[in-house]
C-alpha cells in the first residue's frame, strides 16, 4: 500500500500543472456532468455531485464551468451521455491495475486501452480477476505542518477515520469509502487544512519493484492509461521504495 500511496501523492503533485493544461478540468467537468444526469443538478440533494463540485472548487476550477457541467448533465445545455467503465489488466511484473473511465465510446476506448497495455508489456484482464484485489476507501492528504499526529487522532479517528499515515512530507488519512464526507467535514470544522480528498481503490496485497527499471516499467503503463482523455482513475498495487521511486520519477 505503500508505494501505492506514495505515487497518489505525486500524481497530486502533479495535478497543479494538469490544471493549468486543462486536463484536470475536463477530467472534473464530466465527473460532474455524470453525478447531476444520475441525481439532478440540486447539489444539496445529490451527495455525489456535492462531492464532485467540492473537489472542482478545491483544483480552483473556475465557478462558470462548473455550472455549465451542471447544466449538462440535468439536459439544460448540450452535452454527451457517458458510460462507466472499469477496466482490468496486468502490467508488467504481474502488478494489478484498475482502470475506471467514462466514455461515449466503449468500442474506441476499450480498444486504446487495450492498446496501452499490450505495448507496454501488459495485457487486458477478463472482468473480476483483478478487481477483487482492491477495496475501495476514502483518502484525505495533508500537509505535514497542517496538524500533529495527535491532532489528526483527535479529530480524525473520532470521525471515522481508520487510519493515518505518515508519509515523509505529508499525512494521510485512510477512511471507509462511505466516511469521507464525514471525515473531511470534521477536518474542516476543526481548522485543519488538506491538500486532497478523493475515493481510491487500496490493495490488498501489493507488488515489490526493487529496481528503478522495473517501477519505470509499470509507472509507464500507468502515467499513458491516467494521461488518456477519458480515464478518470487508475490504481495498482505496486509497492516501491522511497530511493527507487525517487529514481524511477526522476
Amino acid at each position: 500500500m505503500s508505494g501505492h500511496s506514495k505515487w497518489h501523492s505525486i500524481k497530486h503533485a502533479k495535478g497543479a500543472a494538469d490544471a493549468a493544461r486543462g486536463k484536470q478540468f475536463a477530467r472534473l467537468a464530466r465527473q460532474i456532468e455524470v453525478a447531476a444526469r444520475a441525481g439532478g443538478g440540486d447539489v444539496e440533494a445529490n451527495p455525489t455531485l456535492r462531492t464532485m463540485v467540492q473537489k472542482a472548487r478545491a483544483a480552483s476550477m473556475p465557478k462558470d464551468n462548473i455550472e455549465r457541467a451542471i447544466k449538462r448533465g440535468t439536459g439544460e445545455l448540450e452535452g454527451v451521455s457517458y458510460e462507466s467503465i472499469t477496466y482490468e489488466g496486468y502490467a508488467p511484473h504481474g502488478v494489478a491495475v484498475l482502470v475506471e473511465v467514462l466514455t461515449d465510446n466503449r468500442n474506441r476506448t476499450g480498444a486504446e486501452v487495450k492498446n496501452v497495455f499490450s505495448k507496454n508489456g501488459g495485457s487486458l484482464a477478463e472482468p473480476g480477476a483483478v478487481a477483487w484485489q482492491f477495496e475501495r476507501k476514502g483518502i484525505i492528504l495533508l500537509e505535514k505542518a497542517a496538524a500533529t499526529e495527535e491532532q489528526l487522532m483527535d479529530v480524525a479517528l473520532d470521525a471515522g477515520a481508520e487510519d493515518i499515515e505518515d508519509l515523509d512530507t505529508s499525512w494521510q488519512v485512510v477512511t471507509p469509502a462511505t466516511e469521507l464526507a464525514a471525515v473531511r467535514d470534521a477536518l474542516d470544522a476543526a481548522g485543519i487544512a488538506f491538500t486532497s480528498f478523493d475515493l481510491t481503490m487500496i490493495p490488498s496485497q501489493t507488488v515489490p519493484l526493487g529496481t528503478a527499471s522495473d517501477a519505470k516499467s509499470v509507472l509507464r503503463v500507468i502515467d499513458m492509461l491516467d494521461n488518456h482523455d477519458d480515464v478518470q482513475n487508475v490504481y495498482a498495487n505496486f509497492d516501491i521504495p522511497d530511493d527507487v521511486m525517487a529514481d524511477a520519477v526522476s
